[in-house]
C-alpha cells in the first residue's frame, strides 16, 4: 500500500477548495445548490488520516450528484484544520458564515472538535464528527453535534482486558499527552486494566510536542513493566517508541487507534516493530465492499485511511437527513440526524440521546510487523 509523500502533503498545506466534483446530470443546474463542509488535518503529520477522510466525504457527494434524483446539487467545501484547535475554529467560522453551507462533518483530533463545537452550536449548524473520540464531545449533548465513531472509552476497555489476558501483562506503565484526549485515555486505560487485575507501575503525562522522554523511560525501565501504554497520537508515539529502544526498555508499546498510521512507522523506524494498537474491527457488509470498490475506481491520489468509511458514512447521513427535512430549518435537520436509522457502510447507525453512535464496538489488534501494520497473527 502506498501513502502520500511529504511533498504532496506540503502542497496541500492551507488549501481550501470547494467543488461539485461529480459529473452532475445535465439538469442539475435546475436544482437548488447546497454546500456541505468538511474539516480535518489535510496537512502536517496527521494528513494521511485527514486526506483519506476527505476523499470519503467527496466520494459520497459525487455519488449523490450522480444519481440524478437527489433533490439538490451538492458542493463540497474542504477546509484544513492542520490538527490545530485555533486553525479549526477559523475553518468552522468560514463554514458557518457561508449562507450556502447547510451542515458539516469534521475533525480527527478531539482537541480541535472540542474547540469548534461551540461555533457550530451557536450557529445552529449540524456537524457530525468523523474521527475524534474524546467522551467529552458527546457528553456535552449539544443538539447540533453527533458522532459516528466510537469513543476512546469503548476502545480502551477491550484493549485493557486483552492486555491483561491474551498479552499476559501484569504490570503496565502509562505515558500520555496532557490534552483532553491523552488524559481521558489515561483515566480509561488505568480503570479498565486495574479492574482486569493488572497494576499500573508508572504514569507520566507530557505536553503535546514533547521530543525527549528519555529520563522518564529510564526510570520506567527500572520498574520493569511488561508493556508501556501510550495515550497520544502519531508524532509523539513515534519518538517515544524510538527512545524506548534507545534506553533499553524493550517491552511492547500498546495503545488505541490514535497512532495507527504509517507515519508512526516512518518516525520510529525499526523500533516500531512489535508495537500494537486496538482498532475497531472491520464489519464487512455489501455497502462497505461497494465503497471500497468505488474508492479504488475513482482513482483518488491517496489510499484510504482508517477514517475514510467514517467520513463517507457521516456525509451520507447528512445527505439523507437533508433529503428528508429540507434546508430551511436547521434545528429540525439536527433532530432528524439524531433520530436517523441509517443502514450503510458501518452497519445500522443510530444515535443515543447525546448524539453518540450506538453501533457495538469489537476490536482487532494491529501490530507492526516487517515495517507495516498488519492484523496480529498474520
Amino acid at each position: 500500500m502506498s501513502y502520500p509523500n511529504t511533498t504532496r502533503r506540503s502542497a496541500l498545506t492551507g488549501l481550501i477548495f470547494s467543488a461539485a466534483l461529480a459529473v452532475a446530470p445535465a439538469f442539475a443546474q435546475d436544482k437548488p445548490l447546497i454546500k456541505l463542509g468538511f474539516i480535518g488535518p489535510i496537512s502536517g503529520g496527521n494528513a494521511q488520516q485527514g486526506l483519506g477522510a476527505q476523499n470519503g466525504f467527496l466520494l459520497a457527494i459525487e455519488q449523490a450528484n450522480a444519481t440524478g434524483d437527489y433533490p439538490f446539487t451538492v458542493e463540497g467545501v474542504v477546509l484544513d484544520d492542520a490538527a490545530d484547535p485555533q486553525t479549526g475554529v477559523s475553518a468552522a467560522m468560514k463554514l458557518v458564515n457561508d449562507p450556502d453551507v447547510v451542515a458539516a462533518t469534521g475533525h480527527w483530533n478531539s482537541s480541535v472538535a472540542l474547540a469548534t463545537m461551540p461555533v457550530f452550536s451557536r450557529a445552529g449548524m449540524p456537524m457530525i464528527v468523523w474521527g475524534a473520540i474524546s467522551p467529552k464531545i458527546t457528553e456535552q449533548n449539544l443538539p447540533e453535534i453527533t458522532r459516528v465513531t466510537p469513543t476512546l472509552v469503548t476502545e480502551n476497555k477491550p484493549l485493557a482486558e486483552w492486555a491483561a489476558s491474551e498479552l499476559g501483562a501484569k504490570k503496565i506503565a502509562i505515558i500520555a499527552d496532557t490534552s483532553d484526549y491523552g488524559t481521558a485515555n489515561t483515566a480509561a486505560f488505568r480503570e479498565f486494566f486495574t479492574a482486569a487485575g493488572g497494576e499500573i507501575v508508572g504514569e507520566d503525562l507530557f505536553p503535546v510536542g514533547t521530543v525527549d522522554f528519555r529520563a522518564t523511560l529510564t526510570k520506567l525501565r527500572d520498574a520493569a513493566p511488561d508493556a508501556l501504554y501510550f495515550g497520544g497520537v502519531i508524532a509523539e508515539a513515534g519518538i517515544l517508541r524510538k527512545q524506548m529502544i534507545e534506553v533499553g526498555l524493550e517491552v511492547p508499546m500498546i495503545g488505541i487507534s490514535g497512532f495507527y498510521d504509517p507515519e508512526f512507522i516512518a518516525l520510529a523506524g525499526a523500533a516500531a516493530e512489535g508495537t500494537m494498537v486496538s482498532y475497531p474491527a472491520a464489519q464487512s457488509n455489501p455497502a462497505l465492499d461497494k465503497m471500497n470498490a468505488d474508492y479504488t475506481a475513482r482513482g483518488f491520489a491517496e489510499d484510504m485511511s482508517p477514517y475514510t468509511k467514517y467520513a463517507y458514512e457521516a456525509t451520507n447521513i447528512l445527505l439523507a437527513a437533508i433529503a428528508q427535512t429540507g434546508i430551511e430549518d436547521k434545528a429540525a435537520l439536527a433532530q432528524a440526524i439524531r433520530a436517523i436509522k441509517h443502514d450503510g457502510v458501518l452497519g445500522v447507525t443510530t444515535f443515543d440521546d447525546h448524539g453518540q453512535t450506538q453501533i457495538p464496538v469489537a476490536i482487532e489488534i494491529k501490530e507492526v510487523k516487517n515495517g507495516a501494520w498488519v492484523s496480529r497473527g498474520e
